[in-house]
């Protein structure tokens, strides 16, 4: 039997591992939003197996979750075993799987630095609980399972935070509780979008005509927000030592409620979430300047 770790693959975007999570005949892979939630084309590729096409169907990048629904599951899967991630404690040593800049089948091995709270140590990540770890995580990792000693996974792997590049023993990896809130208990609204949100300076350089919005970098293709009209930037500029993707939409709002606060987000979300497929929704942005409104349907 070929266990369910699964690389996963998505146009100009690095290698990632995912992983099948409980119910392999279901399907559906757990992986990092970043990596999938605004590519047009998604593969999946189980050890010893053949790559495998795949689509997003629930995507929170608030917590940089995405669940992704596999074509077909190759015969004699196994998945991967989900731990109660609330038992885990710092100190704990912990295995990190992946494939840092492409490698396959790495593995890394460290310990639980801290373990934070949302909307605490990562404010553009506001909905996700953190494991701090000093395992090897690089690029390539991302969308990865960390597993405790019993061989259970007790997140996934998102970021490091690094001035050399590398890993320099800071890595966050959002729990399984956080998981399996979002993907599996909670509907979670895939919009196709990638972008940040911008405020304070950077919302004065750009003219929001509010506290601030959610500049959108890129656009999936047949995703709700390709499908409403919404466009992505087509120029990277430095502004204050960051680089940001510039020329894109700026969403102000969602059915009237501003872009902005984790509080916000969780609004919108449970708007559109109870929403039945097909069913409309108002999008505000800003283009070129000018304030106009688009309507999305959803998914």
């Amino acid at each position: 039997m070929r266990r369910a770790w699964a690389r996963c693959s998505a146009r100009s975007i690095p290698p990632s591992w995912s992983y099948v999570p409980r119910g392999a005949m279901s399907g559906k892979v757990m992986t990092a939003a970043h990596v999938v939630n605004a590519v047009d084309e998604i593969t999946v590729e189980l050890v010893g197996g053949a790559p495998v096409n795949a689509r997003v169907v629930s995507s929170e990048p608030a917590a940089d979750l995405s669940l992704l629904q596999l074509d077909s599951v190759p015969a004699g899967a196994v998945p991967a075993r989900m731990a109660n991630s609330d038992t885990v404690r710092v100190g704990d040593q912990v295995l990190v799987v992946g494939a840092p800049y492409g490698l396959s089948h790495a593995l890394s091995v460290g310990w639980i630095s801290a373990r934070w709270a949302p909307n605490t140590v990562y404010k553009s990540m506001p909905l996700a609980e953190f494991f701090q770890t000093d395992a090897v995580i690089n690029m390539g990792n991302s969308g990865g399972p960390m597993f405790n000693m019993a061989g259970e996974v007790i997140g996934i792997v998102s970021h490091n935070i690094s001035k050399s590049g590398g890993s320099e023993g800071l890595g966050f990896v959002v729990s399984m509780k956080t998981a399996r809130l979002l993907l599996l208990e909670r509907r979670s609204f895939w919009t196709g979008l990638e972008g940040q949100i911008v405020s304070g300076e950077l919302a004065a350089i750009f003219n929001i005509p509010q506290a601030s919005g959610y500049l959108v970098k890129t656009v999936a293709k047949g995703s709700p927000g390709w499908d409403m009209g919404l466009m992505g930037g087509d120029k990277i500029a430095v502004i204050a030592g960051e680089q940001v993707a510039v020329g894109g939409d700026i969403i102000l709002s969602v059915e009237g409620v501003p872009v902005g606060q984790a509080d916000d987000h969780d609004r919108i979300r449970d708007i559109l979430t109870k929403k039945s497929p097909g069913a409309p929704f108002r999008v505000k942005i800003l283009r070129s300047g000018k304030i106009i409104e688009l309507t999305g349907k959803a998914p």
